[in-house]
């Protein structure tokens, strides 16, 4: 069954953490409603969902994703980009534990779950402001056991790589071409979202589903009429806070 681990908001989110967008107030009422709207649709997409609270007091707590990258056979914990959120660490190692062995990468390095995305037996990742070539490096040898290829991809002007591509089926990717570097996926079949619509690359596939941001029209629009099935779903506040569709839950099989 497919479970998504998701961290509450943080009164403190409008003091998260911003690399490209400037600050703009966080309505977090709104934010709290959202975010319970998010989880709701999770769940009528028949993922399981396991709310924490652990986080609460960190203002990028919510953006649980980051956190770790979860596979079937193991869970690497970050090294996360930023020292606001190192903290965050403990309490996701704990719930972690109960479904996957966890290793960590270590703290000299930096990695964080929203450069990483793996497909089948293929996990690419980029360097980005909160993930270095250590963390890469550390990854690779973490899942070597399981003979997983680990695929550089460079990025540029985004935050991180699910910022500018997700894979909203096993062969398909949603794409921002003007942040990623598209040369990696050349098997896949690359869908590049519309030109006024920059962050409409970060979605999620819950089963069936690909789940999106309402306000991205005509991304949405375009995909349905490629034959996905699509559900949407507003999360305007947290877009404010530099995030999107996956930072928001930590999916896996268990």
């Amino acid at each position: 069954m497919l479970s998504a681990i998701v961290q509450t908001v943080s009164p403190n989110i409008s003091q998260c953490e911003l690399t490209f967008l400037k600050r703009e107030p966080i309505d977090y009422e709104k934010a709290v409603s959202q975010h319970e709207a998010y989880c709701a649709l999770l769940e009528k997409c028949g993922a399981k969902v396991n709310k924490l609270t652990a986080n609460v007091d960190y203002p990028d707590g919510t953006f649980v994703e980051d956190t770790a990258v979860v596979l079937d056979e193991i869970a690497v914990l970050a090294s996360m980009g930023t020292e606001s959120r190192r903290g965050e660490i403990a309490a996701i190692e704990t719930e972690l534990a109960k479904y996957r062995k966890v290793v960590r990468v270590p703290p000299s390095a930096r990695l964080e779950g929203g450069d990483v995305l793996a497909l089948g037996s293929t996990v690419f990742v980029a360097a980005s402001t909160r993930t270095d070539r250590a963390g890469i490096a550390a990854l690779r040898k973490h899942l070597k056991p399981f003979d997983y290829d680990v695929v550089p991809v460079n990025i540029q002007n985004c935050l991180h790589l699910k910022s500018a591509c997700s894979a909203i089926s096993d062969r398909s990717l949603l794409v921002n071409p003007d942040w990623v570097d598209i040369t990696p996926f050349a098997e896949f079949n690359v869908i590049t979202v519309s030109q006024d619509e920059p962050y409409a690359a970060n979605a999620i596939r819950v089963n069936e589903t690909v789940c999106m941001y309402a306000g991205f029209a005509n991304t949405v629009d375009m995909v349905r009429e490629l034959g996905f099935k699509v559900a949407t779903v507003d999360i305007s506040e947290f877009l404010k806070a530099e995030g999107g569709m996956s930072c928001l839950s930590l999916q896996f099989e268990s």
